[in-house]
């Protein structure tokens, strides 16, 4: 962590009162926050953001369609493809010897789109 400079810090400790109580009023419950902090960890590897992108596209896809898209083994993919699952991001079915995921909903495609607009930008 970079040290904080005198300018980055107040010199003197006061606060708004009303601003405080107000901000902490609007604060999500701690429950909330970690729902949150679970979906920001799903988007926090480059594989899975790859994983959502291809997803967000199709209906769904195999494990080995995904291996194939991202080039990698199938076992690569199927892992975090179950921690995309145990995030509660995707769903699966399987059909005989084959699985399938897809995207629980839209939501986390629509942040995806978001966040990438904002760096193309």
């Amino acid at each position: 962590m970079p040290k904080l400079k005198p300018d980055d810090i107040c010199q003197v400790r006061c606060f708004n009162d009303e601003l405080v109580v107000h901000v902490r009023d609007a604060m999500p419950i701690d429950e909330t926050l970690e729902e949150a902090k679970t979906l920001f960890t799903a988007l926090a590897d480059k594989s899975r953001l790859k994983i959502l992108h291809a997803l967000k596209d199709s209906q769904e896809l195999c494990v080995c369609d995904i291996a194939e898209v991202l080039g990698v083994q199938v076992s690569v993919a199927s892992h975090h493809l179950r921690k995309l699952r145990d995030l509660k991001v995707l769903k699966y079915r399987n059909d005989g010897k084959l699985v399938y995921y897809s995207l629980r909903d839209q939501f986390v495609s629509q942040i995806l789109d978001l966040v990438l607009q904002k760096i193309v930008q």
